[in-house]
């Protein structure tokens, strides 16, 4: 989905800034005494490290250490959090929340009742300052805050899923037209764009980040993505540790690496990748990249082929056509930190 070119909109992103809607994704709100420790249980990633008004990229995991779902997730206070989840999973994130959370725990769905809007690129702050209470420019990455745009209540996050600075806006559904009409018209003050999903796709893949449902699920355990930097073995017990502490030791069997074709043709999820002349891995994603005008995307290989620069090959209209493993992100911006956010 495109409201001019998914390429332009791109292209503004990265140059000027970009607005997203992104209501499609889920918002829960866990609440209750017990909510910090039943977060500990059910996320990877360690919420002691969180003050009131952070947030951290996280994930679930099964017991076999599959992911479940990857997510950010912000510390209002200390008997309050909110997730940030795909789509896709809402149900059945909040059915394995309630199934594992304390006894007491809140699950409420926000999905239907407020809509996430997520402006980004090198120009959003400058978009978004003149039309928010808050002093969005010390708001650090990852950080959350309560306050108004465009006069309405908001949550306000300095996280993003493109590679760029950007901010994710939690706004009531009955505010969002009102909210979005505003933060427009900063987008095309700073010479930017609405944009749709199909740019957020391409942009994040240029910034090398995992989607659920193609680099991420239920049979992939987050060190065989890339993600070791989120899974924090050390905090005590949770859910897919035992499982995630035995692969530390022994070393995963794939591993999940970019990739740049060397001739034209986007990579699709699903096709196979070869090594030395048999089939040794699989496309999770490709598209061609408007930055950088190659060919890339992300597939999972053996540990042995993840050296950049190494020669594989994609199968696709019936053929093998030549590519190379590739360092990720492909893009990186000036000076940027870990903006990381998903699907």
């Amino acid at each position: 989905m495109a409201y001019t070119t998914a390429a332009a909109e791109h292209r503004a992103v990265r140059e000027h800034c970009g607005l997203f809607d992104v209501s499609h994704m889920g918002v829960l709100e866990l609440r209750g005494p017990a909510t910090l420790a039943s977060g500990q249980r059910l996320l990877v990633n360690d919420l002691a490290r969180l003050g009131d008004g952070d947030g951290q990229y996280t994930l679930m995991c099964n017991p076999h250490g599959g992911v479940v779902d990857d997510l950010i997730v912000f510390r209002l206070h200390e008997e309050r959090l909110v997730l940030v989840v795909n789509a896709a999973n809402v149900a059945t994130d909040i059915a394995w929340i309630r199934e594992h959370a304390a006894r007491g725990v809140e699950v409420d769905d926000r999905s239907g009742r407020s809509v996430l809007l997520a402006l980004q690129g090198p120009d959003a702050e400058r978009a978004l300052r003149p039309r928010t209470s808050l002093a969005v420019d010390t708001l650090p990455p990852f950080g959350i805050r309560a306050g108004t745009v465009a006069g309405h209540p908001a949550l306000v996050a300095r996280t993003g899923y493109t590679g760029e600075d950007g901010f994710e806006i939690l706004v009531e559904a009955t505010d969002a037209a009102a909210v979005w009409d505003a933060l427009l018209d900063g987008v095309r003050r700073q010479g930017g764009l609405p944009a749709g999903l199909a740019a957020r796709d391409t942009l994040r893949l240029e910034a090398g980040l995992p989607l659920y449902g193609f680099e991420l699920d239920t049979t992939t355990t987050p060190l065989e993505a890339g993600l070791g930097w989120v899974v924090k073995l050390g905090k005590g017990e949770f859910l897919g540790r035992e499982a995630l502490s035995r692969q530390v030791a022994t070393g995963v069997g794939r591993s999940l690496v970019g990739l740049q074709m060397e001739d034209a043709g986007v990579p699709r999820h699903g096709q196979a990748v070869w090594i030395d002349g048999a089939p040794a891995g699989v496309v999770t994603s490709g598209c061609r990249s408007p930055t950088l005008g190659a060919f890339i995307g992300m597939a999972y290989v053996p540990p042995a082929a993840t050296r950049p620069g190494t020669p594989i090959e994609i199968a696709m209209r019936g053929r093998r056509l030549p590519a190379r493993v590739a360092s990720r992100p492909f893009y990186r911006r000036v000076g940027r930190e870990k903006h990381h956010a998903r699907a």
